[in-house]
């Protein structure tokens, strides 16, 4: 499903449930070594998710290279090369291009189920709240606290590669539309590439099979 939501030179990889080791090649040792004792179900899904990314690099023609965290979890990706990952129960996907196709991709599945008590209130702006209302006339299907959420996910992802820096929920308003695309206006200065400043980003969504899920592919 992720791959309908991406433009072309954009590569995903999509798992339903967990990879063994066996149905590829497994984790470099450094990246075993994040995981190494942690519960089996964080191993399953690390490793799960990085087989899906390596599996899109190679459909790009890019070598493997082990995928570790940096700050506030952001994979450190070849130079030349975007991505992004995103993992829930039942749902794994990755996304990878290159620069000149996407200098940045964001990424988010979700389940397709409202949120708990209270964590709207905490990550969305009244006109956001005013704007979900209005979506879910027209789209009964998906719970539109969870897309919300989902969205800003993507956006964050999109956002801290390129400068690094923290994105707080009320500092982007998100605004949807019931075909299945968003824009997200920065509330603070967008990030610089190439001297041009993004101050919104572009996105597009989806709910099928239980999840709802956001992808982000920002252009230079």
């Amino acid at each position: 499903m992720i791959e309908t939501l991406l433009p072309p030179g954009v590569a995903t990889v999509s798992a339903f449930g967990d990879l063994s080791p066996g149905e590829d090649r497994g984790l470099f040792p450094a990246e075993a070594a994040v995981v190494a004792r942690s519960v089996a179900r964080r191993r399953a899904e690390f490793t799960t998710v990085r087989l899906c990314a390596r599996r899109a690099m190679d459909q790009l023609g890019l070598e493997p290279v082990p995928l570790l965290n940096g700050k506030r979890g952001a994979i450190r990706w070849p130079d030349g090369v975007s991505g992004s990952m995103t993992h829930c129960l039942g749902f794994r996907a990755a996304a990878v291009a290159r620069t000149e196709v996407a200098v940045s991709l964001g990424i988010d599945a979700e389940p397709n189920l409202p949120l708990p008590d209270g964590v709207l209130e905490t990550v969305s702006l009244p006109r956001e709240r005013a704007g979900l209302t209005e979506l879910s006339w027209r789209r009964p299907d998906v719970h539109g606290d969870r897309l919300l959420f989902s969205a800003k996910e993507s956006v964050f992802k999109t956002w801290y590669p390129l400068t690094g820096l923290e994105l707080d929920f009320m500092e982007a308003e998100l605004a949807f539309d019931s075909a299945g695309t968003f824009s997200a206006r920065l509330l603070v200065p967008g990030p610089e590439v190439a001297g041009r400043r993004h101050s919104t980003f572009a996105g597009r969504w989806a709910v099928g099979r239980g999840f709802v899920l956001t992808a982000i592919a920002l252009r230079g």
